[in-house]
């Protein structure tokens, strides 16, 4: 499975921006992370297979969304309110297995077997 992820830019603070994920195939549990500049990339974001468990980082619940169009095989990331310490390479990440929910396991990068190249997003002040 090889994941394509787009949608990063430059924004100011309190914008907003949509990521998208296509994945070449069937992809199950999927994941967003993030790595900032001199940071360990970090956990964003999980959805189930069929999109009815959601579980988010701390840092980013209540702004940031993340959906599912298993049609399209494609996961979204919306991210409203973005403030300037959003500003990292956003990465997708697909889980081979299915389950119905996503908790704190899915903050792992190794709960994951496929990874995407990476989108930047710029916040600025």
């Amino acid at each position: 499975v090889q994941l394509q992820a787009s949608g990063g830019g430059l924004v100011q603070a309190g914008a907003s921006l949509r990521l998208s994920c296509a994945a070449s195939g069937r992809t199950f549990n999927m994941g967003w992370f993030r790595q900032a500049p001199g940071k360990e990339r970090e956990f964003v974001a999980a959805i189930s297979w069929s999109g009815g468990s959601t579980y988010y980082a701390d840092s980013v619940k209540g702004r940031f969304t993340i959906s599912r169009d298993n049609a399209r095989n494609t996961v979204y990331l919306q991210m409203n309110g973005l403030k300037p310490e959003d500003t990292a390479v956003y990465y997708c990440a697909a889980d081979k297995d299915s389950s119905r929910y996503v908790g704190s396991r899915f903050a792992s990068r190794f709960a994951y077997d496929y990874w995407g190249q990476g989108t930047l997003v710029t916040v600025s002040s």
